[in-house]
């Protein structure tokens, strides 16, 4: 692997990023551009504290799209948009993700209301065969305030599955804070109650969507309800409070850009999503309630992204707990890589999605 394709890591573990080699290297100008340092080097101090210089080439058990996306330049730093500026992009990357989905996974998208709530019902074609009686609630993610990825999220898993997806377009902060957005994805749930089975019904999301479904889990347990079939924590985190290793490594983008905790991000999303809730409420942080019977839980994250230590810690939780998980970590992709329908590894992940779920939906 030659220089070019390299990538600069260099870390202050815990504290901040070591000056001298601050600054992200980049490829723009493949020829003229030499890199920083050629060694690695790790200084402990009596903290244990841990100053790193490292270079992470760009392994070769990934696909060539994939190498492509993590050797593109690092994009400026601009000014924050708006959260209507933020929305309209989001919007825009919804559709055109969305659009990419259905040439590769062919499917009917139809929009309507359940329960009075906004959704988005997804099915598969007639000629996809025999349609399963199966129904997944999909949790969109878009750091709680936005739907980025409603229909990259849905479209996949109702091909490959050849059953019902229905993505809940929840009410989002800063307007509705927590937990509008969580009585409504349970109001949609209920009322898929009424036609099917809770065996037969999988709650899913990912990035927020993954948080929001661990809260919808304890919610369920709260308010006595019926647990579904099973649930899909993709690439979140089970609790508020936590600061795991990974989050001192990487950003949402792996190496790429400036260590920013999710939720301390361009809009607060910790502050306007919780608003007046208890960050260690259960209800808002799982982890620290009873996980204790709750259905087969799929987890999956990346070993670039900055939630790997969140995912690994809430499917640790629920082993414990006695609750039966399957974790899925895929080597050297950014965070909630599967949105990207291009890539080989999301194809890749949607199937194991999809594998999981039919094995234990009844």
């Amino acid at each position: 692997m030659s220089w070019r394709t390299a990538i600069c890591f260099s870390l202050l573990l815990g504290v901040l990023l070591v000056p001298a080699q601050a600054q992200a290297c980049t490829a723009t100008q493949p020829r003229a551009w030499t890199p920083p340092f050629t060694s690695d080097s790790t200084e402990i101090a009596p903290d244990g504290t841990a100053y790193i210089q490292r270079i992470v080439q760009i392994p070769t058990t990934i696909s060539a799209q994939a190498r492509k996306l993590l050797a593109r330049p690092v994009s400026p730093e601009h000014a924050q948009p708006s959260l209507a500026q933020w929305r309209e992009r989001e919007d825009l990357r919804r559709h055109k993700d969305g659009s990419i989905a259905l040439r590769k996974y062919p499917a009917k998208v139809a929009h309507g209301e359940i329960a009075g709530v906004p959704v988005t019902i997804v099915t598969p074609p007639t000629a996809a065969g025999k349609r399963r009686d199966f129904v997944l609630i999909d949790v969109h993610g878009g750091a709680f305030e936005t739907d980025c990825c409603s229909l990259v999220e849905s479209i996949p898993l109702a091909n490959l599955l050849r059953a019902e997806v229905i993505a809940v377009h929840y009410r989002m902060p800063p307007e509705h804070p927590f937990p509008a957005g969580i009585d409504d994805v349970i109001a949609v749930y209920r009322a898929v109650l009424k036609q099917h089975p809770p065996s037969a019904v999988a709650i899913y999301g990912s990035s927020s969507g993954a948080e929001m479904t661990g809260e919808i889990a304890m919610a369920l347990k709260q308010r006595h309800l019926p647990e579904p079939g099973a649930l899909g924590f993709f690439s979140g985190t089970g609790d508020f409070s936590l600061r795991p290793d990974s989050r001192a490594f990487f950003t949402l983008d792996g190496l790429r850009g400036k260590i920013d905790p999710y939720w301390h991000g361009p809009f607060g999303v910790q502050r306007t999503y919780i608003g007046v809730a208890d960050p260690a409420d259960p209800l808002v942080s799982p982890m620290r309630g009873d996980l204790s019977g709750l259905p087969p839980t799929l987890f999956l994250t990346s070993t670039r992204d900055a939630f790997l230590g969140d995912v690994s810690l809430f499917d640790r939780a629920m082993l414990r707990a006695g609750d039966e998980t399957q974790l899925v970590v895929f080597d050297a992709l950014p965070h909630a890589f599967w949105l990207l329908p291009d890539l080989p590894e999301s194809n890749e992940a949607y199937r194991i999605m999809a594998s999981f779920f039919e094995r234990h939906l009844r």
